[in-house]
């Protein structure tokens, strides 16, 4: 089967899939898990791994070729490693990489990279133990440390923290991570806080800008920036890693978006944030050879970008852990 170079409507191309492969976590962030965690959903109203599989084999037809695997938590996921396998022997796909909240990591971490996995984006938003501990209502960032150091000793790097920067929380850590790309191949990635799901209703007063924090960071060397890449990345002066800024609300990445969602109860997402999902569930099940007249309707459908800070603008109704983040 011939590949298609897609592109959507403003001429993108679009390269990238995102798989959020469970909404369950083994954490509940404050800013994206209610505290009660979520109703787990039944086996019916979810893709398994297989549906997801002939559904990547599809997409790459259309010129998807980098995966990203995400939750909830996807470490989580019984039979995790098998479905990465899977998906490197796939032909046409060139990159796989998961974000991950990296309490699990250190377990699974040699599995993986055997399995073909590359790179791994890790969130956390405290270096201290208690305040990690209160932002994630019960996490160990210990646990969290040894993954990162097994990633960088396996040599599966660069090592991407992402940290969202929450007024009253972590803003006083903010040199302390970035004091973490000085000595290893690090990138610290600062993401603006975005009013989705849980964090929609007191987002707007807890919002630090990547400007803010950029000035507290200071004597910064500026990178040429990597197209299609959400982040603006910096240096400190004799540093191994970087330091990027992603600023959804402030500055946001539309025009150069190639991604396209796909959540685990079988919806296409256009665009993060949007509340528009195209149903891919049933099509898979019952008619899996419409999948790519499906797939193609979806990246046609992608917005020229999102509308966070317009009047008009609806938040989320579902919180990052269902929908991949």
């Amino acid at each position: 089967m011939g590949v298609i170079i897609m592109k959507d409507s403003y001429n993108r191309r679009v390269n990238y899939m995102r798989i959020s492969i469970t909404d369950l976590c083994n954490l509940r962030c404050m800013y994206c898990m209610p505290e009660e965690g979520i109703c787990k959903k039944e086996h019916k109203d979810i893709l398994s791994f297989e549906e997801m599989i002939d559904i990547v084999k599809v997409a790459v037809t259309l010129g998807i070729d980098k995966i990203r695997i995400t939750g909830g938590e996807p470490l989580v996921k019984k039979g995790i490693v098998d479905f990465v396998a899977a998906i490197s022997q796939i032909d046409g796909i060139k990159d796989i990489a998961m974000t991950t909240n990296g309490i699990l990591l250190k377990k699974y971490i040699g599995d993986l990279k055997k399995a073909g996995l590359k790179r791994f984006n890790i969130s956390i938003d405290s270096l201290d133990p208690k305040k990690y501990k209160e932002i994630t209502r019960g996490g160990d960032i210990q646990q969290v440390l040894e993954g990162i150091g097994e990633a960088i000793k396996l040599g599966m790097t660069p090592v991407k923290i992402n940290t969202v920067v929450i007024g009253g929380y972590n803003e006083d850590e903010i040199k302390d991570f970035a004091k973490l790309t000085m000595d290893n191949n690090i990138e610290v990635r600062f993401i603006e806080l975005m009013p989705v799901g849980q964090a929609s209703n007191w987002a707007k007063d807890k919002f630090i800008s990547n400007a803010a924090i950029k000035e507290r960071i200071g004597d910064l060397i500026e990178l040429s920036h990597e197209l299609s890449s959400p982040a603006q990345y910096y240096k400190l002066p004799g540093s191994k890693g970087k330091i990027g800024f992603i600023n959804p609300i402030s500055n946001h990445f539309c025009l150069e978006c190639n991604r396209i969602r796909l959540t685990c109860d079988g919806k296409l997402k256009p665009c993060l944030h949007s509340n528009q999902e195209i149903d891919i569930l049933n099509i898979a099940r019952n008619n899996p050879e419409a999948l790519k007249d499906v797939l193609e309707a979806s990246i046609l459908a992608k917005p020229q970008k999102h509308h966070l800070t317009s009047e008009e603008y609806q938040p989320g109704k579902r919180n990052m852990s269902q929908i991949g983040g």
